[in-house]
């Protein structure tokens, strides 16, 4: 046995477990001080001994045995707990083995005395033992041994150091899983995950949002809901609810766009998005559940609408679709002609005033001349200003319908409606001079021509008398006029061309083409 390494025990107990260094003691050689310490086979206790390297390992350290010198070592019967101080507790009835025998009474005065012998004889043991101890520990100061005199004790070897260096790692990763279990169910949180009205209760170490709904995998859409929002810090016990939006194609009283809703049925997405439902007209049940493809859906809303008719106004709440749909729930009937004041298909705005026109009428056919055009063309042979009628226009005919319409009691104007062409118009055809005329006539210059147009005409070039034979400033008749050299009537020439041609007239007859106002050439 080595000397290098002892502690102290008191006298009257037993050595135990150092729960710290996970070993026993090692049962002495000596079988006196196997019989102090209560561990031999027939100590004052009366245990059994088992030695410090059948002991099993550590509760709560599965797989870590303590080793002993052939193995694993079987369970001990007892737990780790604190070191023992004091005397060592007597065993339970139930785990002592009972080795007492019935006496007899006359033996009983026997027995006693045994049992007083067999003290002194323990005490005389303890002597030896005590001497023995001191042999060894000679080395020591005597100080050290009148303590260990005087308070009874023994010294034994303590485990060695492998048992030691084998229980230390062990004791070090209980710590160490005792820290990190505190740390894992600090972090551990639970919570309940509500996504689109589907709700469980889960546990999860994330921090935010965000990063639990990462885990779920559950993705995010623009126009989707996230309560409380996205990156909000969690704790154990809050409550985290995702509403998926659905895409609604709503046309809301003539008005479409598209909306996006987190309601799961029509009424629902009707109350989210602000629509007076009261009266309204709605193409699908409001019951009906709405998908994540979304759906198509009219709404018309209670409107109210004046028709004015017959000289009434009558006001209806009605969600017609149309105008007319309107008016007929007003209890107005259309006939014939009749119409509304606005297109009777368009939607009914609400306040609207719809007046209903009575209409009656018919056609009327009317014969319409048609303008001839002229057509005008240039002369060299006549004297500029001169125009000569070739041939005259003649208007043509178009047959028109017109419809006749009285509103209300009130006429209105004809509407032509269809035109049919009876006769086409014939062109008149006109020549213009472009010769110059002549400055003057030898021997006729120096009368008074300006005195005679006024006497014939009262100085008029296109005047014409009264049976239509005669005209011009000098009152030519056409056969005449084409005679000198004229073209077409001498009312149409220009009044120099009149004059000169009269002039002619004169140096081939004189004055007697003029009876009456002849005499004024010379006045």
């Amino acid at each position: 046995m080595s000397n290098s390494h002892y502690e102290t025990y008191e006298t009257y107990g037993p050595a135990y477990l150092d729960p710290l260094y996970g070993g026993y003691d090692a049962p002495p050689a000596d079988p006196h001080t196997a019989e102090t310490l209560g561990h031999g086979t027939a100590g004052v206790h009366g245990d059994t001994y088992r030695p410090a390297y059948e002991e099993a390992p550590l509760p709560g350290l599965p797989g870590l045995p303590r080793q002993g010198p052939t193995g694993p070592a079987p369970a001990p019967a007892f737990t780790v707990g604190p070191p023992r101080v004091g005397p060592r507790p007597e065993p339970r009835p139930e785990s002592r083995p009972d080795t007492r025998t019935e006496t007899p009474a006359g033996s009983r005065a026997e027995a006693r005395a045994g049992s007083r012998a067999e003290a002194r004889a323990g005490s005389r043991a303890e002597a030896r033992a005590e001497a023995r101890a001191g042999s060894r520990m000679g080395a020591h100061t005597g100080s050290h041994r009148r303590s260990a005199r005087r308070r009874k004790t023994r010294y034994v070897e303590r485990p060695g150091d492998g048992s030691m260096r084998r229980l230390l790692p062990q004791a070090l990763v209980v710590a160490f899983l005792a820290g990190g279990t505190t740390a894992f169910v600090a972090k551990d949180k639970a919570i309940e995950l509500n996504v689109d009205g589907k709700a469980r209760t889960l546990h999860t170490f994330a921090d935010d949002v965000t990063e639990l709904l990462a885990e779920e995998g559950v993705e995010i859409g623009a126009h989707d809901v996230v309560a409380p929002g996205p990156g909000a810090r969690i704790t154990s016990g809050d409550e985290i609810a995702v509403h998926y939006a659905r895409p609604v194609r709503l046309t809301l009283d003539g008005d479409r766009r598209e909306v996006w809703t987190t309601a799961h049925t029509v009424a629902g997405a009707l109350r989210q998005l602000g629509v007076r439902q009261e009266g309204a007209y709605v193409s699908a049940s409001r019951a009906r559940r709405i998908g994540r493809a979304g759906l198509a859906l009219d709404v018309r809303t209670e409107r109210t609408v004046t028709i004015m008719a017959d000289g009434r106004a009558r006001t209806v709440r009605t969600n017609a679709a149309t105008v007319l749909d309107a008016v007929e729930e007003a209890g107005i009937t259309l006939r014939g002609q009749d119409t509304t004041s606005v297109p009777q298909g368009s939607f009914p705005r609400d306040g609207q005033t719809v007046t209903v026109l009575r209409i009656t009428g018919g056609r009327e056919v009317r014969d319409e001349p048609i303008p001839f055009p002229v057509r005008r063309t240039e002369d060299p042979a006549l004297f500029r200003g001169t125009e000569v009628v070739e041939q005259a226009g003649e208007p043509g005919l178009r047959r028109v319908t017109y419809s006749l319409r009285t509103v209300n009691g009130v006429k209105q104007k004809p509407r032509r409606i269809k035109a049919e062409l009876v006769r086409a118009a014939r062109p008149q055809l006109v020549k213009v001079g472009t010769k110059p005329p002549p400055d003057s006539v030898q021997g006729a210059d120096h009368l008074d021509w300006q005195g005679l147009a006024a006497c014939e005409s009262g100085g008029r070039p296109d005047a014409v008398d009264s049976s239509g034979t005669y005209g011009g400033l000098y009152q030519f008749d056409t056969q005449t006029w084409q005679s000198l050299g004229g073209r077409g009537r001498p009312q149409d020439a220009p009044a120099a061309e009149q004059t000169y041609r009269a002039k002619k007239l004169y140096v081939r007859q004189g004055t007697s083409p003029w009876p009456h106002c002849g005499g004024r050439l010379h006045s």
